[in-house]
């Protein structure tokens, strides 16, 4: 380590340790800017601290609320909030979908109007693609957007908006051209959520939960000053966008912090459920499947790492539909062991004499069924590591 980095190193784990408050440390919530969620003190001190740095966009430029930092003291900036279990300040659509988007199409107003907002969290954002007859073949979108002088009037609906019913803003692909192939006469839109043409309206989850929302446009406004690139060439955009979104699941994109938070320990966990014999789980068959998955773990850390490092943008290409299936793949078979540990108590629910933790994993085992689905199947996913990776033909 050169003499800079360790000086660099020093800096930030003597700033963090003053400056990160405790009740933003450990487990708990992380903002994402919706101006509907109230935050605890602590919670809203760290990120007005860190956005002050520059540290929730820390690899953005400054002039747009950034910290200019380089891809090795991005990854110092995260080690050094693990070591004292700091919870990223900021997190969501703004600063890791749409926020790097901006950056590489928005026009230098564009960029100077949304880009800092971004970094402080000012606003929640959702995202606009799926539309019921528009998922997997999301080219078939049909939310129309009629230019009316100084802004689009928009009709239709999309689905599955994560967060809808919190979301300040949308940033939406709508089809400003109905007569051209269904590829082109597409754009990308920021839209404000808070006005009389839109509306909101839950999707229950199996997991109880209703984070997912259906969103209805009826004449709702968007202004032209908010269309991201070129008009009728939305797909381009979209589909950078998805690479960006894609990066965020696959764990490498560096645009905001991406400090993960540990559930329990699933060692701790099979000890508690399945006992010890000695130092060793007592069952080997568990053994041996833990041994795996840890295995697994690292080795996807380490590939993490080694991505971030090499990729010369925020989003890299390819990685991110590798890093997508795969990281699917062993999410799910954590949750998936998990709920195994603790036998029948791994059906846990709520009115019956289940914990609080039993109930929240077994909640967990259903919302990493999704894993595979959301951010782009892990099928798609697959399609195009054939096509883009290895060559192979349609």
């Amino acid at each position: 380590m050169s003499e800079t980095a360790a000086q660099f190193r020093q800096e930030t784990r003597q700033w963090l340790e003053v400056n990160c408050p405790e009740g933003a440390r450990g487990p708990g919530f992380i903002p994402w800017g919706s101006s509907k969620i109230e935050l605890k003190p602590d919670t809203r001190l760290w990120l007005e601290r860190m956005a002050a740095k520059g540290w929730t966009v820390p690899t953005w430029p400054k002039e747009y609320g950034g910290a200019g930092l380089s891809k090795s003291e991005y990854l110092v900036v995260q080690e050094e909030m693990q070591i004292i279990g700091a919870r990223p300040p900021l997190t969501g659509r703004g600063v890791n979908y749409i926020g790097p988007t901006i950056l590489e199409f928005g026009t230098d107003q564009q960029k100077s109007k949304w880009l800092p907002s971004f970094a402080r969290g000012d606003g929640g954002w959702c995202m606009g693609y799926s539309e019921p007859a528009a998922g997997s073949d999301l080219a078939n979108l049909q939310l129309k957007a009629i230019d009316e002088g100084d802004f689009y009037r928009l009709n239709g609906m999309k689905t599955w908006t994560s967060d809808g019913i919190y979301g300040d803003w949308i940033f939406c692909l709508v089809r400003t051209d109905q007569d051209k192939p269904k590829h082109e006469g597409i754009s990308l839109v920021l839209v404000n959520m808070n006005q009389p043409g839109i509306r909101v309206r839950p999707i229950q989850l199996i997991n109880g939960d209703s984070t997912f929302c259906e969103t209805f446009f009826e004449d709702a406004h968007a202004d032209k000053d908010d269309l991201i690139g070129e008009i009728n060439h939305g797909w381009s955009v979209g589909k950078r966008l998805l690479q960006y979104e894609r990066s965020v699941h696959g764990g490498v994109n560096t645009s905001g912090a991406q400090v993960k938070q540990e559930g329990p320990s699933i060692i701790d966990i099979a000890r508690q459920y399945v006992g010890v014999e000695g130092n060793k789980i007592a069952d080997p068959a568990i053994r041996d499947r833990l041994l795996r998955l840890e295995m697994d773990s690292f080795s996807y850390k380490l590939t993490q790492r080694r991505v971030i490092a090499e990729t010369e943008t925020s989003a890299p290409a390819l990685a991110t539909s590798i890093l997508k299936v795969k990281g699917a793949e062993f999410t799910k078979e954590r949750a998936e062991l998990q709920q195994h540990l603790l036998g029948m108590r791994g059906f846990a629910w709520e009115g019956s004499d289940f914990t609080t933790e039993e109930i929240a994993m077994n909640k967990n085992w259903l919302t990493t069924r999704a894993v595979s689905i959301y951010g782009g199947t892990s099928e798609i996913q697959k399609n195009i590591i054939a096509k883009r990776v290895l060559g192979l033909p349609d």
